[in-house]
């Protein structure tokens, strides 16, 4: 895949930690065109809660440039770096920008969500089966993951909610004579 870099194109700028709202007011003070998503958090203070502004992406920006031309870009303050392959910004794809654009707009309410990826090792969170660890092969439509749990070299397969999967870093250890239970997305 070779980037296209001519043009207005939006970009990925990763910005210091809790900066991105004074950082993509900067940029909008240059001239650029920014997208700054933010959803509705609950925060606690002592005794109390209240809903606040918080970053969809926290530590990232969306600003619309030419790559050509990013040194103004660059050295905003907060800016770090145009995301990308080494010193080679990458777009964002259009069509991700206008869906995230839409989501935002929409009213819904959003939050974000880690990223899963088929072939990640996944905890369940929740239920009867809170802890068991595997891998995660496929997803189910969009509200659902598809998992099966190997247990004595077979598989069962189950439905598990989204909300109720988070991504977990492996950790290997050699086990002889035990049988770990490891989850395995069923192709849908």
């Amino acid at each position: 895949m070779t980037p296209e870099i001519h043009g207005d194109r939006w970009y990925a700028l990763q910005v210091r930690s809790r900066w991105e709202g004074s950082t993509a007011t900067l940029l909008s003070g240059k001239g650029y065109e920014t997208f700054f998503p933010t959803y509705r958090a609950k925060k606690r203070w002592r005794a109390s809660s209240r809903e606040v502004a918080a970053p969809l992406f926290p530590g990232y920006v969306f600003c619309l440039f030419d790559a050509h031309k990013r040194l103004p870009v660059l050295v905003t303050p907060g800016v770090l770096s145009v995301v990308g392959r080494g010193r080679i910004p990458i777009p964002v794809e259009d069509s991700e920008i206008n869906a995230i654009q839409r989501v935002v707009s929409s009213g819904l309410r959003t939050e974000p969500w880690p990223y899963l990826e088929v072939g990640q090792h996944v905890r369940i969170q929740d239920g009867a089966l809170s802890g068991l660890e595997g891998i995660l092969t496929s997803f189910r439509g969009t509200l659902r993951i598809v998992v099966s749990v190997s247990l004595l070299c077979r598989s069962v397969s189950l439905v598990i909610e989204r909300s109720g999967v988070c991504p977990v870093q492996p950790t290997w250890m050699p086990v002889v004579g035990a049988i770990l239970p490891v989850l395995e997305g069923v192709v849908a």
